[in-house]
């Protein structure tokens, strides 16, 4: 299976970067994550529970970040258990390129082979919940940094010669619509 795509941050490179290092908001932002644990320099344990298809296991595996240039890229290498359910092993390689003062461009490819039931399930299943639970990660993730760095508050005679309106979230209807037709 590979997985290519790109994500727009509303970050800053450097911010990006420390949120990219930050392994309570890559737990919280992850589906299915139940520990990042630190086992040594740049290597973590991960807990994850993860549905492909119809099997649904919790996968315990081993992550080590590689050929770090701060503030721009690293390379990731895993491999995960889930019991019965298989195994998977893979590497992705993650590059940030500056798109402002305020947004980041995050550039992504995964390599993985799969084995056990996932691999039974085929692998048009598979690359349906890869791609599934990597934009619901981006999701929880951008919404995260939108929090964390949030702009500066403009003054209050500024913000009064504006209406007042709520802005759009991007993708909040299609995103719904998926929801309620089981496309997500």
């Amino acid at each position: 299976m590979q997985l290519t795509n790109q994500q727009t941050l509303p970050v800053s490179q450097a911010q990006a970067w420390e949120a990219l290092n930050d392994i309570s908001l890559l737990q919280s932002a992850m589906p299915g994550c139940e520990s990042i644990t630190p086992t040594g320099d740049n290597q973590y344990e991960v807990l994850v529970t993860a549905a492909i298809g119809p099997v649904k296991a919790k996968f315990k595996g081993k992550l080590k970040l590689a050929d770090l240039d701060p503030p721009n890229a690293y390379n990731i290498q895993f491999e995960g258990q889930g019991g019965p359910a298989g195994h998977a092993k893979g590497t992705a390689a993650v590059r940030l390129e500056p798109a402002g003062p305020d947004s980041t461009v995050l550039h992504y490819t995964a390599n993985a082979t799969v084995g056990g039931k996932i691999a039974q399930i085929g692998s048009r299943l598979v690359d349906m919940a890869a791609q599934k639970m990597a934009g619901e990660f981006f999701e929880n993730f951008n919404a995260q940094l939108a929090e964390r760095y949030k702009p500066a508050a403009e003054p209050v005679a500024a913000a009064a010669a504006e209406p007042a309106t709520e802005p759009a979230k991007p993708g909040g209807f299609w995103a719904w619509l998926k929801r309620l037709f089981g496309m997500s």
